[in-house]
């Protein structure tokens, strides 16, 4: 039998990988909306299976309390379980886990403020309507963050690896945007809805973390010279075509030396030290590329000087084995 947080989570999968789908389907009419409508479902069910991690599994942690009702309607100092109409408990609501986990640290702040964002498009959609030309281009904004944060919260939390499903948004390029958008003009609704959007958005962002209020994206069509050329992807396969990263994109995509990781470790875990456990911890993460490399001075001479750089992500692996701040 699943331990109740295993099926949260999996139901949480679920929800947003249903989002996904309808958000890219060719002809939907609906899709911000719907997206917006499942997303948050995933993330509530993420958050009460992370909850229900933290203890102990007890589903009792999850219902909402109030006090009891004396026979002359006073209010008792014992409490029962919040009932629905269907005299079902009543469980705590996204708002209330999101803001426990971020006052622990067990949440990031930019993710719960991306949560805001996508809950405020659920609530604009559900008890009334969106007709902004610029809606679906803040909801792909808003909607691509969430799916990165939801990505590197369940690995992070459950050391789940979600690369068995496809997430990611299809980009504006192919969603066809209602037409003369810059000819609508907002009402006051939109405004303050654009309004709290940007007000969520911080002034400055950390580029190693791994989570976002939004993402921008920017499309671009190149034609291609020869009629039979190849894509190609970064893959360990020799038999896979070559591409050659320039050294400045080997530096973007793995900025940290050893000393800035050290750093970054001792800033984000109260019981990091610099032991025995680091290093044998880092030294076998170098060799999957998703975390760092090992670059030679003399690329062609593997018995030249050598220097580690690493990807951010790598702190994802070392939250299974330090305690955060």
């Amino acid at each position: 039998m699943k331990a109740r947080s295993k099926e949260f989570l999996d139901r949480a999968i679920a929800a947003t990988v249903a989002a996904i789908e309808i958000y890219n389907k060719p002809d939907f009419l609906y899709r911000e909306e719907a997206f917006a409508v499942l997303a948050i479902n995933g993330w509530e069910l993420l958050l009460k299976a992370k909850w229900l991690t933290d203890h102990r599994n007890q589903i009792r942690s999850l219902y909402i309390m109030e006090p009891r009702r004396k026979l002359d309607g006073t209010k008792s100092k014992k409490h029962q379980i919040k009932l629905t109409r269907s005299k079902n408990p009543f469980t705590h609501s996204l708002d209330f886990l999101a803001k426990k986990l971020v006052e622990t640290r067990a949440f990031d702040e930019n993710a719960w403020a991306n949560i805001q964002a996508l809950m405020e498009i659920r609530d604009s959609s559900i008890h009334f309507y969106n007709r902004s030309g610029a809606f679906p281009v803040r909801l792909q904004e808003i909607g691509t963050a969430s799916l990165k944060n939801f990505v590197a919260a369940t690995k992070s939390w459950f050391g789940r690896d979600m690369s068995e499903f496809n997430f990611y948004l299809m980009p504006l390029s192919f969603v066809a945007l209602p037409n003369h958008t810059e000819a609508i003009v907002l009402n006051s609704e939109e405004k303050r809805f654009l309004s709290f959007i940007e007000s969520l958005e911080p002034t400055e962002d950390d580029a190693n973390s791994p989570y976002s209020v939004t993402v921008n994206i920017d499309i671009k069509f190149t034609r291609s010279k020869a009629k039979d050329a190849l894509g190609v992807q970064l893959t360990d396969n020799p038999n896979a075509p070559e591409i050659r990263l320039t050294e400045e994109q080997i530096g973007e995509r793995y900025p940290w030396n050893y000393d800035r990781l050290t750093k970054e470790c001792r800033k984000r875990y109260v019981d990091f030290k610099i032991a025995n456990k680091y290093h044998e911890i880092r030294k076998p993460l170098l060799k999957d590329k998703r975390f760092g490399i090992i670059r030679f001075l003399d690329p062609n001479n593997s018995k030249s000087s050598k220097k580690p750089f690493f990807n951010a992500n790598i702190l994802s692996e070392f939250d299974k084995h330090y305690k955060k701040k």
